[in-house]
């Protein structure tokens, strides 16, 4: 069993400023994946757009990490993102609420409606 039921336990759970942070970017993925289920997967915060998991929470020491799981596929002219080891993910590291950029952040959230619902298509035999 995880040390967290909910994700909002999880967050409020983090020291200062990663609480500040979390709860944060709890209200700006809410406004930017509505409908997105989100529920602690494997230990950590996690936004889903029907089956496929769409973005991620995870705290460590001093920062947390927003990760995407299309996230190298993103418009990302600022290169804020940072490819992991695991393709096609990419994240970013926020250790203060001023690390939160809102516009980045919805167009990221944008991005990551679209692939998923590119995913949820039907898809159609060719000839």
């Amino acid at each position: 069993m995880h040390k967290y039921e909910t994700v909002e336990q999880y967050v409020s759970a983090q020291p200062q400023p990663l609480c500040d942070v979390g709860h944060t970017l709890l209200e700006l993925i809410a406004a930017g994946l509505p409908g997105a289920d989100a529920t602690l997967w494997h230990g950590h915060p996690t936004w889903k757009l029907g089956r496929e998991p769409v973005c991620l929470l995870k705290a460590y020491t001093r920062h947390l990490t927003l990760g995407f799981w299309r996230g190298a596929a993103f418009d990302d002219p600022g290169g804020r993102l940072r490819p992991s080891g695991v393709q096609p993910m990419a994240s970013v590291k926020l250790r203060a609420v001023e690390d939160v950029d809102p516009e980045r952040l919805a167009d990221w959230l944008r991005q990551a409606r679209e692939l998923a619902r590119q995913d949820a298509a039907p898809r159609t035999l060719g000839r």
